[in-house]
């Protein structure tokens, strides 16, 4: 909901004014003997003026670190839920997913009954050069670091194995019962924002994306020029789960998929006039068909290319209402080199709508509508999805709606099946990860006949032997699994022969499987048809 402007940028003119009072220093003392006549300089706000007599006047010490961060956080709160704060500590951290990489000796691993695991080896990465293989277990960091016989957190371990790229670090692992030292040197570390390419069936393509970063153009492209050397005449494009990024990449593809000077997005705030951001260049697949898939939690970045495909009906949308974000944040580094992200305009699909859900009644309750969804049976029914917001019309005159997400052409239900708790413990204690993870340690010469996840689907399955051995080591983890329900054992073996094949071939192999029986691809190819 609109705000009037004083509501609005009143909080922002203070946290912005309290910005600058913390880069000078606060370094004004009083220079006269009377109390009152440090409060009479007119250029300083009440905020100003509050934070020097802290300072100056407190009875104790005071770093005023423990200050600004609380206080900016205070300001923020008060204008949206995306403008946020990001202390020094936490930069590199926030900005290596968009920046689609960090430092480090490329390794996947998993803390399992206190030993850290190596689950995967990047290919090609540092680990992978030095010979670190599936299986190791590190016991000890640069010969003074036990990584054993203690619990140390996930971020404990991720610290000591990171650094700075070409610096070395040496690891000792246990490989069959023998301690091996191996010396690595660290480098750069891709996080992918594709996780699979390939062709579902002979003429259609498929491709997913988890987020959009600024190496996702770049992917998105390579996966494609793959995809169309293998003959794609039609695309399923799988927005699930990518809650956005960085608003340029979404625009590079879209403009793939759309043709002539096309508007893609427009954003504009009162302090920021229009941008429009159109077509540049000639696509690569302008004219086949397209599905694009989305759900509740799409939004952003994903938001920006799911409305201007429907906008200019190129796209059919199939799935559930995505989030809901229609807020474009603009990044600015302080004085001490922490960061804030800050809302400085909306954007607009090509026919005007913003998809901005309503904020105004606090990020409590903006951050709980997701769940609401789920309680209202709005992801259940689609009768209950019904768009509430206002009505544009395409140019082709098709009815589309903004004021909160992205409305699919086609609903497709979320799957409510109840499974019992103790499935939920299974996900909760990582049960399930480790046993297959275990798993395909002790049968890798065996799985090593599988040439491909389709050869997976086709002619593995884990016996009743295999069964036994998993209620066995669920029991370990106080996790009775020996009165399962038939549905639920299906439900459960269907997502241990998924992880097995991430195991193997990482994400592509995941939803490679995981696709044969998903309800949003059958419903996709049934759309193509």
């Amino acid at each position: 909901m609109v705000r009037k402007k004083i509501q609005v940028w009143l909080p922002l003119l203070f946290s912005l004014v309290m910005i600058l009072g913390m880069t000078l220093g606060y370094k004004l003392r009083e220079n006269t003997s009377g109390g009152n006549s440090f409060l009479k300089n007119s250029d300083r706000s009440p905020l100003q003026e509050a934070i020097s007599l802290i300072q100056n006047k407190y009875v104790d010490n005071v770093h005023l670190d423990s200050l600004e961060s609380p206080a900016i956080n205070g300001l923020l709160d008060q204008l949206d839920p995306h403008s946020i704060y990001i202390p020094t500590s936490d930069v590199q951290s926030m900005n290596e997913d968009l920046q689609g990489n960090f430092q480090g000796i490329g390794v996947e691993f998993q803390m399992i009954k206190d030993t850290v695991n190596v689950m995967n080896v990047i290919p090609d990465g540092p680990s992978f050069k030095a010979g670190v293989e599936i299986g190791d277990k590190i016991i000890k960091v640069n010969n003074d670091f036990n990584l054993t016989g203690k619990k140390n957190s996930t971020d404990d371990v991720r610290k000591q194995l990171r650094g700075s790229a070409n610096s070395v670090v040496t690891i000792t692992v246990l490989r069959n019962n023998q301690q091996k030292k191996i010396k690595i040197i660290r480098g750069n570390i891709p996080l992918y924002s594709l996780d699979a390419a390939y062709m579902i069936n002979a003429n259609t393509g498929y491709i997913k994306l988890n987020k959009f970063s600024e190496t996702t153009y770049r992917e998105f492209m390579s996966a494609m020029e793959k995809l169309q050397q293998q003959h794609m005449q039609q695309l399923i494009l799988d927005l699930r789960d990518n809650g956005g990024g960085i608003m340029q990449e979404a625009v590079e593809i879209a403009d793939e998929f759309l043709d002539e000077d096309k508007l893609i997005v427009y954003t504009q705030g009162v302090h920021s006039p229009r941008t429009d951001y159109r077509c540049s260049k000639d696509g690569v697949f302008e004219k086949g068909k397209l599905i694009v898939l989305v759900d509740e939690t799409s939004a952003s970045a994903s938001e920006i290319l799911a409305g201007a495909l429907q906008d200019w009906n190129r796209a059919t949308i199939i799935g559930r209402r995505t989030f809901g974000k229609g807020l474009v944040q603009q990044q600015f580094t302080l004085s001490d080199g922490s960061e804030l992200r800050l809302t400085i305009a909306r954007y607009y699909t090509p026919v005007g709508r913003n998809i901005q859900k309503p904020y105004d009644k606090g990020k409590e309750e903006y951050e709980e509508e997701l769940i609401n969804r789920f309680h209202d049976g709005e992801v259940v029914v689609g009768d209950t999805a019904k768009p509430k917001g206002q009505a544009f019309k395409t140019p082709d005159g098709h009815l589309v709606y903004g004021g909160g997400g992205i409305t699919p052409d086609i609903f497709v239900a979320y799957d409510t099946t109840m499974q019992p708790r103790e499935v939920m413990l299974l996900y909760a204690r990582n049960t399930l990860t480790e046993f297959v993870y275990n798993y395909y340690v002790e049968h890798r010469t065996q799985l090593q006949q599988y040439k491909s996840p389709e050869d997976l689907y086709k002619q593995f399955h884990f016996n009743d032997d295999d069964w036994q051995q998993f209620v066995n080591y669920a029991k370990q983890d106080s996790i009775n699994l020996v009165k399962l329900p038939a549905t639920a054992k299906i439900f459960v073996t269907n997502l241990m022969e998924n992880l097995l094949a991430r195991q193997i071939w990482r994400t592509e192999g995941y939803f490679e499987l995981s696709n044969e029986k998903d309800p949003m691809i059958k419903k996709a190819l049934e759309v193509l048809k």
